[in-house]
């Protein structure tokens, strides 16, 4: 029996257009400012054993040293040169989340396609997002370093774990909605099985929603490596993050303003991810 289903050109124009809405998108000024503002970042980051040559974990003699040439930034509350660890506690974070947030989408993912096979593997999925959500991050954070304890790969699965019913619940949304379509119908009258309706077909139908969640959860995932590690709960000193680099310059705020260089750094990492998330969204709906 043949087996009915869009024209590939059909295809390639419906894909075609979401990466143009998506670009469009990133034209306008949330756009062009979100860019600019994670690839500044970003790129500081990647580049940090280049454009400083400090350890960032050498202590010196001097601590709460003011901005020198030696030290553009200064010395933290040890003596260790605050540019370097600003720019390596980027680093530190920008491979987090890029580990957690991918991590989180597939497994996601692949629940909301587990969901979409019977209508008992969805009362189940569903009730799996639902005990997820019903924790804060904090919290889940706090349950899954009670049981890991601090260090990197437990930040990895509490952001991970966090991100899953909201990456979930996208697709299995979009899901719900392109399997009734007509090319899914008549792909099932066909002769095409469940399984390859679902992929061949709806699948790459579904996944726009996801590109903005992606953006929405590498903002959460700084947020919330931030917020574990200001806690004492995320990386392991003396491996500088962006929390910890908060945490450690709380007490001198007043007399050393400098040391807030790693809350603008994480607002501005937050803040270019957000719009991002807007410009997009904002791209997807036009």
């Amino acid at each position: 029996m043949t087996t009915i289903s869009l024209p590939p050109a059909a295809r390639s124009r419906s894909g075609n257009r979401s990466r143009n809405r998506y670009v469009a998108g990133l034209r306008t000024w949330r756009g062009v400012t979100g860019l600019v503002l994670v690839g500044t970042v970003a790129l500081a980051g990647l580049l940090a054993p280049w454009l400083t040559g400090a350890d960032p974990d050498a202590q010196g003699p001097q601590a709460l040293a003011a901005p020198s040439g030696a030290h553009p930034l200064g010395t933290d509350d040890i003596g260790r040169d605050l540019l370097s660890r600003v720019l390596h506690g980027i680093l530190t974070d920008l491979s987090i989340i890029l580990t957690a947030v991918p991590a989180g989408a597939l497994t996601g993912a692949a629940l909301a396609l587990l969901a979409g096979t019977s209508r008992a593997a969805d009362l189940v999925v569903q009730r799996l997002f639902d005990l997820v959500l019903s924790f804060p991050g904090l919290i889940l954070g706090l349950a899954v370093t009670a049981i890991l304890g601090p260090g990197r790969w437990p930040v990895v699965i509490i952001i991970a774990l966090a991100e899953v019913p909201y990456f979930g619940r996208q697709l299995r949304a979009g899901v719900l909605v392109q399997r009734e379509r007509e090319y899914a119908l008549a792909a099932r009258v066909g002769g095409a099985g469940r399984a390859r309706v679902l992929l061949r077909h709806v699948l790459p139908n579904a996944v726009d929603p996801l590109v903005v969640q992606g953006a929405v959860a590498l903002s959460a995932g700084v947020f919330i490596e931030g917020a574990l590690s200001f806690l004492g709960l995320g990386v392991r000193p003396p491996e500088p993050t962006l929390g910890s680099l908060i945490s450690g310059s709380v007490a001198y705020l007043d007399t050393h303003p400098v040391l807030a260089a790693p809350l603008a750094v994480t607002t501005a990492l937050v803040l270019g991810f957000t719009l991002l998330a807007e410009a997009l969204n904002r791209g997807a709906r036009t």
